[in-house]
Formats: C-alpha cells, structure tokens, sequence
C-alpha cells in the first residue's frame, strides 16, 4: 500500500513537472513574440522617422533671373505622377519665385483625368492674373492629347515638335459586355441594388437604352466643356475644321495648320528664344524614394491588416 501511494505521488510529481514546463515554454514564446511585435513597431516608427528627414524640402534654390520649368509626364489621374495637388504645387512655386521672368510648362501625357486636368488648367489661368507679367508657355514632347491638352491651352502658347502627337479633345468611357458569355456557360448572374440604377452599365447584364442614354448625355457635357475650354484657350488661332473636337490627332505639323499649337520648340529654345532667359530652374515636385517607400510600405502593413481581419473574422 506504501509503494502505491509512493508510485502514486511519483506520477502527480511528474504530471506537475510537465504542466509547468508546458507554461513555461508558452511564457517564453509569448515573450518571444511580444519583443518581435516591439522590435517591428520601433522598426517601422523609425523608418517612417528617417523618411520625414530625409525628405527635401519643396524650397527650390536658385538666384538670378531665369526661366522656370514644370515638367508633367504621364497619364493624369489623381494617384498618379501627374496629379493636380503636385501639379498646382510646382506651378505655384514657380510664378511666386522673385526671380522667374517666365514659366514653361513641359507636358508629355496621353491624357487622363477631366477634373484633375481642369484643376490644373484653372489654376495656371488664376496665376496669369496674379503675376501677368511671368508669361506661360507650353512645350510638348511626344504627346500633348486629350487631359493633356486641356491643361496646354491654359498656357499663352503651345510649342511642340513636329512629330508630337497633339490632339484627341474627345471623352470616352469604356467597357465590356459578358452576359452572351455567362449565357453560354449557364452562370446566372444575381444583382441586387436598392435603387433602380444602381447597377448601371453592370458587364454581364444587357445594356438599357435608358441607361445608355444618360451615360452619353453625361459624356456629351462633359466633351462640351472641354470643347469650350480649348476654345477659351485658342481663340481666333484655331482653325474652323470640325474635325477638331472629333476625338482625333495630329502630328506637329498638322497641329499647327489647325491652330493647336504655335509653332515649333524645345524646352531650351523657347526659353532663349521666346522668354529670352536662357538659364532654366526645374521646379518641379517630384516623387522621392522616400515617397515611394512610403507608399509601398504603408500598402503593405494595410494589406497584412487586411489579412489579419480575414482570418480572424472572416470578412472582406
């Protein structure tokens, strides 16, 4: 009977060792993983740290007198490089600086965005007014179109190359229709909307003659604004084809028979040769490493955030 409550108290001893080894070892790899959360907090506290004082200051250095340069390149949209906030930001330093006798706007943009362009082109027309005697010149480089061209007739004069594509005063809205495909493929599509036409140009339903009708009344404005843009801009220089606002164009030369440009130049020859300060100071805002960094990084934690919120919850 001793030896069994021996053996007995031998088992709990053991049983007892085991439970408290099993919580140290959870106690260790909480620990473990409390100072790894630390360590990757301090981390991404620090890196943002070192990117606001790396970052350059918007301050642009420069002395004399001299032709200021805004360059825009790319597709206009709110999230991308040409973007009205950078845009108006470059364009306000430049007029404002005591020692810009003139501004060139240098574009190269297929276009994009009609609110970001017509933000752009205000805001270039308010500063005319400002500083009258700063002129505006545009200078194109591969392609001056559609938003692109919006922001250009804002400018006292538009310069291009000869083999620059200018043009494209159109509006379009685009898509594709699946209900055909799902049709054969025997999915049933099931939409629900509170509100008649909350599903409206839907991809995989037919397209309503109503709905369609008002999305083309909406572009119809839309393109009717440009239109007056472009013509407030231009005046008596463009030409009377009507052509023009189709949506279609031109190379340099061609441009410049129609009148949506006025004459040939490159950055360096219009600022000798027609703002006649041959010195140029880039004022442009541009996107850092640090911006870039920034961006990616902020995308990143957003998406293991989102991860984490999926796994735990079950939600999207």
């Amino acid at each position: 009977m001793a030896v069994k409550l021996k053996k007995d108290s031998d088992v709990k001893d053991q049983a007892l060792d085991i439970l408290l080894k099993s919580v140290f070892i959870e106690n260790r790899k909480t620990r473990r993983w409390s100072i790894f959360f630390k360590i990757l907090t301090f981390l991404y506290l620090f890196i943002l740290l070192l990117i606001f004082v790396s970052k350059p200051s918007d301050q642009v250095i420069a002395t004399g007198e001299f032709t200021a340069l805004v360059k825009l390149n790319g597709i206009i949209s709110a999230e991308s490089e040409i973007n009205a906030d950078d845009a108006i930001k470059s364009i306000q330093k430049a007029m404002k600086h005591e020692g810009t006798k003139g501004v060139i706007i240098n574009i190269n943009s297929p276009g994009g965005s009609p609110v970001q362009s017509a933000m752009i082109n205000d805001e270039i027309k308010r500063l005319k007014l400002i500083y009258p005697e700063k002129p505006v010149k545009v200078v194109v480089g591969d392609i001056c179109a559609s938003g692109g061209y919006y922001i250009a007739v804002a400018g006292d004069e538009i310069y291009a190359n000869k083999s620059s594509i200018v043009g494209s005063i159109g509006v379009l809205m685009n898509g594709f229709g699946f209900e055909r495909a799902i049709e054969k493929l025997g999915i049933e599509r099931r939409l629900m909307t509170a509100g008649t036409n909350k599903g409206i140009l839907d991809p995989f339903q037919p397209i309503n003659p109503k709905q369609q009708q008002h999305v083309q009344a909406l572009l119809n404005e839309v393109h009717e604004e440009f239109i007056n843009v472009v013509k407030e801009g231009r005046g008596s220089r463009l030409s009377q084809d009507d052509q023009i606002f189709s949506g279609l164009f031109w190379n340099g030369e061609s441009a410049l028979r129609l009148g949506l440009i006025d004459g040939f130049g490159t950055v360096a020859s219009v600022a000798r040769d027609v703002i006649g300060y041959e010195k140029v100071v880039d004022f442009t805002t541009y996107e850092t490493f640090a911006d870039r960094f920034a961006k990616k990084l902020g995308a990143g934690v957003g998406s293991i955030l989102k991860l984490e919120l999926i796994n735990k919850y079950n939600i999207n």
